[in-house]
């Protein structure tokens, strides 16, 4: 098996406490549409990448997966979203503060060339909204050669 297969990621899957909460969340204040729903599980259309919340009682019960949760305010994943101009970053940051969700600052620019906006869902997943400034990422993303040509 080749593991080539692995770069194609098609899902992204978050561990919530309470998946109504979830649900709530990303169908009112970020507008996605539920595409399958089942107990203590929800995924949500994407354009490339299936977005899916999974309760940890669930998936500890028929998995044996831990259902530890993190403390509060502690980020595990940062979920990252392109837009096409820092204009946009400024404009969605504006029509979810006005739909409730809570940042941590207005949008800024930052040294790595990107205007970007950081928010969190009910379990702390952490959200980044970010659009290249004039240039693109440039020399701080600067990849090394021999190891681009193996992706």
């Amino acid at each position: 098996m080749s593991l080539e297969k692995l770069k194609k990621i098609s899902d992204i899957c978050i561990l919530v406490e309470n998946v109504e909460k979830t649900i709530e969340f990303y169908t009112k204040k970020l507008n996605l549409k539920i595409r399958r729903r089942a107990e203590g599980f929800v995924d949500f259309y994407g354009d490339t990448i299936t977005l899916a919340a999974w309760e940890l009682d669930h998936i500890n019960s028929h998995t044996g997966v831990s259902n530890k949760r993190s403390p509060k305010l502690a980020h595990k994943a940062c979920i990252a979203v392109e837009l096409e101009s820092p204009e946009t970053v400024d404009q969605i940051y504006t029509e979810l503060t006005q739909r409730g969700v809570v940042f941590y600052g207005e949008p800024e620019s930052y040294v790595w060339n990107a205007r970007c906006a950081y928010f969190t869902d009910p379990d702390g997943t952490l959200w980044e909204l970010y659009a290249w400034e004039e240039g693109g990422p440039g020399d701080y993303h600067e990849v090394n050669a021999e190891e681009s040509s193996h992706h």
